[in-house]
């Protein structure tokens, strides 16, 4: 199978404004233990002409090295590695990230850029991202419509990914919004209904820029997550709450998936979501963003346990009068308040080790047997930042340990 390694113009730089520093993306957590035996090592060389061996893009690496590196109320602060901002492969610039998920397949992660522009949508596949070291470039795959002709940021803004256990890829977009599943190929092969009322209006009820932000595959792969950035107009309560978000819960059939509820959640008052990442049977990782330009980036790490059990409010009209049916939720981490581990912020942050993370995934904690002889069982949480092809924002990576429940 081709990887395809194009040589395009690099992205002109886009201003930032109040609804960027979003996450999307989705996380998936130990994805391979639930594909079954991987298929053979496919060479993912960065021009899809065999072997080729990964592109060292950079060398910024800063780690923790005591358990006091604390982000409370259940998080610590491992690392951070900034070798992907502003590089280049093959003339190709790295940037615009919003997802992350692992594919076994190719012993690789694969990141979404979001906001292509007139340049065609493309996964980038990366490695070392969890783990010691500097992530490096390994390959590229462009998503293709049906007919072979490539998605482009016209009409596509790919927010969400998701790695099936078939291989397959799971990619939403914010401007319908829409869920669509590509093969291996990186071509499209169906698409999961979405209610029309998470529309953007005046065809539904959803903000532009604001909706299917978070997505994610279930540990087994027999549930598919994705999640709402903004608040539907439906969904504010007559008191002018817009914390109300919903959660599209699909489930694999014998023809494949099909929506089976909607859950509901509820963020800290000016927060939204930017990312989930499905943990154990049925849960989710939430990751809550907001932005503002005296203080930076504010990022918080929510649990939503056991979502089986909670309530289907697809036939809820108005969320925001009904507060009792949200999920629960429970604070993992302020990363916000992490040490900063030495980073350097390009623009105003409380925090420097702050960024526009929009991506997030979970995988298995090695190493750090002082965090976990102290805490039980840990897991890694990665996130990655969305640098907006912007000059101001950095492409960073972040590893933590967190006490998930």
């Amino acid at each position: 199978m081709e990887v395809e390694m194009h040589a395009l113009p690099r992205h002109p730089h886009r201003a930032r404004s109040a609804v960027l520093a979003l996450t999307l993306g989705v996380g998936v957590a130990g994805l391979g233990a639930a594909s079954g035996a991987a298929a053979a090592p496919t060479a993912v060389g960065l021009a899809g002409t065999g072997q080729q061996p990964a592109v060292v893009v950079g060398a910024s690496t800063a780690s923790a090295t005591t358990a006091s590196a604390t982000c409370p109320p259940r998080g610590w602060a491992l690392g951070f590695s900034d070798a992907l901002d502003k590089q280049e492969v093959q003339g190709v610039e790295v940037g615009g990230l919003s997802a992350l998920a692992r594919d076994v397949r190719r012993h690789a992660w694969a990141a979404i850029e979001d906001h292509s522009g007139d340049q065609p949508t493309r996964m980038w596949f990366l490695r070392d991202v969890a783990g010691p070291g500097d992530p490096t470039v390994s390959g590229t795959l462009l998503l293709r419509h049906a007919d072979g002709t490539p998605y482009d940021g016209s009409s596509f803004d790919a927010e969400g990914l998701a790695v099936l256990p078939t291989g397959q890829y799971v990619v939403s977009s914010e401007v319908e919004p829409s869920i669509h599943i590509f093969g291996r190929d990186g071509v499209e092969v169906g698409q999961l209904p979405v209610p029309a009322r998470f529309r953007v209006a005046p065809e539904g009820q959803a903000t532009d820029n604001a909706t299917l932000e978070g997505l994610s595959v279930s540990r087994d792969g027999s549930r598919i997550y994705a999640a709402m950035e903004g608040t539907l107009s439906g969904d504010v309560s007559r008191s002018g709450d817009d914390t109300f978000r919903r959660v599209l819960v699909y489930e694999r059939g014998a023809s494949g998936y099909h929506l089976a509820k909607q859950v509901g959640y509820q963020l800290d008052p000016g927060m939204r979501i930017s990312e989930v990442s499905s943990y154990g049977r049925d849960s989710l990782l939430v990751m809550e963003a907001a932005w503002n330009p005296t203080d930076g980036n504010t990022i918080r790490l929510y649990a939503a346990p056991y979502l089986s059990a909670a309530a289907d409010v697809s036939e809820v009209a108005d969320l925001g009068d009904s507060p009792d049916l949200v999920a629960p939720k429970q604070e993992v981490a302020d990363v916000t308040s992490c040490p900063d581990l030495g980073a350097k912020a390009k623009e105003a942050q409380t925090n420097p080790l702050m960024d526009n993370y929009e991506a997030m995934a979970i995988t298995h904690l090695s190493g750090h047997p002082e965090l976990r002889a102290g805490h039980g069982p840990l897991s890694e949480v990665v996130l990655l930042s969305d640098d907006n092809f912007n000059d101001a924002q950095t492409t960073r990576v972040l590893r933590l340990a967190a006490q998930l429940p």
